[in-house]
């Protein structure tokens, strides 16, 4: 009995203990029993064992490996049956990559073939996917419902790119609620339809027919596509509503050996560029998958701009496209127009590697031409980007990158530019790029010719430009002339295209040789030193400032926004002495003492143009010349400029003061306020006011000088002394003494005749008049019957006179005299009445003197001198 009982034991411990055993291996026999039915070369793994619960059987993960390569990846699985079976998976994902190394086999004896036989087997399951994925198209991602029973199978996939739900009963297969996200921020592409799949599910559909509604990016027009086919052939039209012109017209016809699009059909009417072509393509052993099948065809492109009509073609193949290794021959040839541009391109390519990392290589032969003209001046003459040995990959490009660009404008002159560079696996802010360039051109405004070299680099999100230098010969417009200008780095100029910490920052100097003007004027060698920061070029601040030896520094700062250059810029106090080399020698003008400072801030703008104001300051200023000296000049300038106008005094007016100028007649306390807009116009006027000089031991006011001048600025002189009149114009005929007074209505801006009119002088005190004894001797010798008349001049007290004045804008003086007084003559004495009437051409009497150049000047502008005649009888220059 004891032998019966151990047995028993022994059978229930190994019932008992047998499946127990089983159950905590399943991570050990069941992929070698699944080894049996699977594909020779595959096998499945696990990291962790599977295990029951009460309801289900967990599956934390389940690798399938083909060789070594893993093609499937399971997580967190779970099999129940509620009422059917349902399986639960975390995460599927599938690497296609993969898929080139799975063997080929035959097929097991008795295998289901046809899709009713794949059917019948289906048991009633429900399947969910929380997360599916198929490298390398992660972006396509989505959740996966299925019902499956042998009567329907239906299927509902939910993504962020796509979502559809498709219902399979036998060979119909119904596609409902399909959607395709295929740009940001566009309207997804839907779809629907019915198709015939063939009962050996082989190839494509028996028969069907496919309608949608598509939105093209940036185009508000729709468009209706339609899919239909019957047997091996159909036809794929996308027409847009507005245009009875289809996009796309695909025929097509399908073999088991072969699948052709023959005359094709597209056309692009949208974005400004219109394009059309046919398209052709044909592939060898499709139904054997991307590993075997041999694809070759052609497209063209067509163009058509105001240069003409070009046309380019696009040769594929024949060669090969799958996950692995592609090997595909490309090349592009013909040319494009558009506007009147024409691009010529030869770019023979290889397409290798697998298609979810292809490699795209330019060989010997690539390049890229254009020529044409971009904007109305500038014309390009020719453009050349030879391509060979460049390699495009998704890290980006890699190889030399050249260009050589030759272009002039009509106006501004010819340039060439030369590109020369290596890059690798450069993308924008990803990569290297290294470059160095060089060029040379003539600049025709200015009569000069310029130069450019320098390099740079584009590492990651940082772009440096190492070094730079740019100049001219010279600049030469009209008689401004600049010597060797030139631009040159002191700090490389660095932009950090970081979206957090974006950085840009440089430093410049130009240096330029000494700068002559009219005349003689001569600005010294400068330089002006700035630098930059910022965020980016269309983000920074910058400052600097000018020197041109003794002359400067003037300082400058401010900050660019990408719309708006606003700045200061100031000029610290400066010896007046410091710009000798400015005055012209032909002056003679040796400025002697005073200072300068002044202040500036300005903005600029496309659509406002450039804007300025502030104000500039000259104290004690002092200058001598050989006719005259200057002394005590204060001189304020307040100012603002828009819109080529300057508004002279803003809050208060332009002031001039002048403590004396000495010269034939000595002026003293010169005062003059401005304040206005220059150009002047009614509504916005130029007013000279508080004008006042002490001169010829009295006093010359004008309180108010209105431009555009509708009433005449009234001149006064008070007590103005005859005697040191005549002593300035130092006639020896005759002499007076005494003061007198005046009023001369000035009309400077006015298209009548007169420059004064109805002017009017008058003696408030006695006054003496004394005739040369010589020149009256003279005269009474020459007419005796004047004789006695001359005699009462000889000497004579006026006790009254009043003389009317009128000058016209030719110079002619109109001067009558009404005066009275007592001529003293050989000790008698003799009331005298005269009327005196004078016509003289005073411009030239300012010809004879050397004072008034000034006050010529002014009125030549608003009035015609009369002719110097000269011995021909012709009219010669007029000269000082």
């Amino acid at each position: 009995m004891k032998g019966k009982y151990k047995a028993a034991i022994a059978l229930l411990l190994l019932f008992i203990l047998l499946p127990l055993t089983l159950l905590l291996t399943l991570a050990y026999w069941v992929p070698t029993l699944a080894g049996i039915w699977l594909p020779a070369g595959t096998r499945i793994v696990f990291e962790e064992s599977p295990r029951f619960t009460r309801h289900s059987l967990q599956i934390p993960d389940l690798h399938y490996l083909i060789e070594d390569c893993p093609v499937a990846l399971v997580k967190n699985a779970q099999l129940t049956h509620p009422s059917r079976w349902k399986l639960d998976i975390g995460s599927l994902d599938i690497n296609t990559s993969c898929l080139a190394k799975l063997p080929e086999t035959e097929p097991s004896p008795g295998a289901p073939t046809t899709l009713a036989e794949w059917q019948s087997m289906l048991p009633k399951t429900w399947v969910n996917i929380d997360r599916f994925t198929v490298s390398p198209w992660q972006e396509w991602q989505g959740k996966i419902s299925l019902a499956l029973s042998k009567e329907n199978q239906d299927l509902h996939y939910d993504g962020d790119q796509v979502s559809f739900k498709a219902r399979l009963r036998g060979q119909m297969l119904t596609l409902t609620q399909m959607q395709l996200r295929l740009i940001e921020g566009e309207p997804p592409v839907t779809l629907g339809g019915e198709f015939v799949l063939p009962n050996v599910p082989n190839g494509i559909p028996v028969n069907g027919h496919a309608q949608t509604t598509l939105t093209l990016p940036t185009e508000p027009s729709l468009v209706d596509a339609d899919l239909e086919w019957r047997n091996n052939e159909g036809q794929l039209i996308i027409t847009a509503r507005d245009n009875p012109e289809p996009i796309l017209d695909l025929p097509w016809q399908a073999t088991r050996e072969r699948l052709t699009i023959s005359d094709g059909r597209w056309n692009w009417p949208y974005q400004g560029f219109p394009l059309s072509g046919r398209v052709g393509l044909r592939i060898d052993g499709w139904q054997e998958g991307l590993q075997k099948a041999e694809i070759s065809g052609r497209l063209n492109v067509l163009t058509q701009g105001d240069a003409g009509k070009g046309n380019a073609v696009l040769t594929i193949g024949p060669g090969r496209l799958n996950m692995v290794n592609s090997d595909m021959p490309l090349q592009l040839t013909g040319e494009a127009k558009q506007g009147e541009m024409i691009f010529y391109a030869v770019l023979p390519a290889h397409l290798t590697g697998g298609l979810s990392d292809p490699t795209l290589a330019f060989t010997p032969g690539a390049l890229l031409r254009s020529s044409g003209r971009v904007i109305d001046a500038l014309n390009i003459d020719d453009i050349r980007w030879p391509l060979a040995g460049v390699k495009v990959t998704q890290k980006g490009v890699d190889g030399r990158l050249q260009a050589i660009l030759r272009a002039h404008e009509n106006a501004m002159g010819d340039f060439v530019l030369h590109l020369d560079g290596q890059a690798r696996d450069f993308l924008p802010d990803d990569g290297l790029w290294q470059w160095r360039y060089w060029g040379t051109g003539n600049f025709t405004p200015m009569n000069a010719r310029w130069d450019v070299n320098g390099r740079g680099e584009w590492r990651d999100k940082t772009i440096l430009l190492s070094d730079l230098s740019t100049g001219f010969d010279q600049l030469q417009y009209g008689t401004m002339h600049v010597s060797s200008p030139r631009l040159v780095l002191n700090e490389p100029v660095r932009w950090l295209r970081d979206e957090d910490h974006p950085f840009f920052s440089g430093a410049l100097t130009l240096d330029a040789g000494k700068t002559t003007f009219t005349g003689g004027s001569v600005l010294p060698p400068s330089t002006l030193t700035f630098s930059v920061e910022g965020s980016e070029p269309t983000i920074f601040q910058f400052k600097g400032d000018l020197r041109a030896e003794k002359i400067g520094p003037v300082r400058v700062n401010g900050r660019w926004d990408g719309e708006r250059l606003r700045g200061q810029a100031w000029w610290p106090r400066q010896s007046l002495t410091v710009f000798q080399p400015l005055v012209p020698p032909d002056w003679k003008m040796n400025l002697l003492d005073g200072s300068l400072y002044a202040q500036v801030a300005f903005s600029a703008a496309a659509g406002q143009g450039f804007e300025a104001g502030g104000h500039g300051v000259l104290r004690g200023g002092s200058a001598w010349m050989p006719d005259n000296q200057l002394s005590g000049v204060d001189f304020v300038l307040p100012f603002r400029y828009r819109e080529g106008n300057w508004q002279l005094g803003t809050r208060r007016p332009v002031s001039l003061r002048i403590g004396e100028v000495v010269n034939q007649v000595t002026a003293r306390n010169i005062a003059a306020d401005l304040q206005g807009s220059y150009p002047w116009s009614e509504e916005n006027p130029l007013q000279l006011s508080n004008v006042s000089i002490d001169v010829l031991g009295g006093k010359v006011t004008m309180s108010q000088l209105r431009l555009p001048q509708h009433d005449p600025a009234l001149l006064r002189l008070r007590n103005i002394s005859s005697s040191e009149l005549i002593s300035a114009i130092n006639p020896k005929q005759f002499a007076m003494s005494g003061p007198f007074d005046g009023a001369l209505p000035l009309w400077l801006d006015n298209n009548g005749t007169w420059i004064i009119k109805d002017g009017w002088l008058h003696n408030p005190g006695p006054m003496t008049l004394r005739v040369d004894k010589d020149t009256a001797d003279a005269l009474v010798k020459d007419n005796i019957a004047a004789g006695a008349a001359i005699n009462w001049l000889r000497y004579m007290e006026i006790s009254r006179s009043w003389t009317t004045l009128n000058l016209d804008r030719q110079g002619v003086l109109k001067m009558k005299a009404a005066i009275k007084g007592t001529s003293f003559v050989e000790g008698k004495s003799n009331t005298v009445n005269l009327n005196y009437t004078h016509e003289e051409n005073v411009f030239a009497l300012w010809r004879s003197l050397r004072f008034g150049d000034n006050l010529q000047s002014l009125l030549k502008q608003k009035a015609k001198l009369p002719a110097v005649p000269c011995a021909n009888g012709k009219e010669c220059e007029d000269k000082q």
